[in-house]
């Protein structure tokens, strides 16, 4: 058998093993899901509008659905709805490896499902959510895919998934969140309808350079920080006397240089907490506390 027909071969056994567990989200198909258990569909936040979303199986059904749980953050939702029978994918038991053939099993208007094949071309990528906050981990891949399918499966050889396809980076180029073991524990949780919580300062701030050319320009020392362009009211960085203008320097002893940084931070800091600021050229260090973790940004 030649190297095309091995290949025919496989993308005609993943279709008709996959296809039924890929759906269309959307009355105009804003994007992918994929059937992950009965019942239970998974999909990117950002194809969602709403708390009921219509899905369509690729034998052409169409029901409605409900959003049981979204992490817009993490670009990931779950949907609760009437599966009949289309069965859930199987977990690849490796993660993806720089090389590996791949599937993209995306579903087209009206049903049926659309298969296509690459190769991952990197690991450990990284892209900004809806939320504006910084997904890493993600797999590279070359499985070409229309305009439509985030939230479709990247999947192995043998049909299992690897990931959830879910942003495209210039031509010919793909990211799918990879199907591990943290995925699999956000979508239990979103589909006990739990919101991931997300601690907030309450600043916007700009980065590192342009903190220092201002400070330069105004005769000040220049120090590496983020500069406070605003103050949320009511926040924390508020109680706590945080000001526009400050320059935060270090958040629970760490030195923070970009708006990844603090939010990486923030994640994982105890309540309370210090915060370092230089004020024009006087250096001190608030406590920040009280405020719970919300589902916000």
């Amino acid at each position: 058998m030649s190297a095309l027909d091995e290949l025919q071969s496989a993308i005609t056994a993943v279709a008709d093993r996959v296809g039924p567990s890929i759906v269309g989200i959307g009355s105009h198909q804003r994007g992918a899901g994929v059937v992950i258990a009965d019942g239970r569909v998974l999909t990117n936040a950002h194809n969602i509008r709403g708390e009921e979303v219509t899905v369509t199986f690729a034998d052409g059904r169409s029901t409605r659905g409900t959003v049981t749980g979204a992490d817009w953050d993490g670009d990931l939702a779950v949907v609760t709805v009437d599966t009949a029978g289309a069965k859930a994918v199987e977990w690849a038991d490796a993660a993806a490896s720089v090389g590996a053939v791949v599937f993209g099993a995306a579903a087209t208007a009206g049903g049926g499902t659309r298969i296509t094949f690459g190769t991952v071309s990197a690991t450990a990528r990284a892209f900004r959510g809806p939320g504006g906050r910084r997904i890493a981990g993600s797999i590279e891949h070359t499985a070409p895919l229309a305009q439509g399918s985030s939230g479709s499966a990247l999947l192995d050889l043998g049909g299992r998934f690897l990931g959830l396809n879910t942003n495209r980076i210039g031509e010919g180029f793909y990211l799918a969140i990879p199907a591990d073991a943290d995925l699999r524990e956000r979508i239990d949780a979103l589909g006990r309808g739990e919101t991931p919580a997300h601690r907030r300062l309450g600043v916007s701030v700009a980065p590192a350079f342009v903190a220092r050319r201002l400070r330069r320009s105004v005769g000040l020392p220049e120090r590496n920080g983020l500069l406070v362009r605003g103050v949320e009211d009511g926040s924390d960085a508020d109680r706590a006397g945080i000001e526009q203008g400050d320059l935060i320097v270090e958040v629970a002893g760490k030195a923070v240089t970009d708006g990844d940084e603090l939010l990486e931070l923030l994640g994982t800091v105890s309540v309370p907490y210090e915060v370092k600021i230089v004020r024009g050229s006087d250096e001190r260090t608030v406590m920040v506390g009280g405020g719970e973790a919300t589902g916000e940004a």
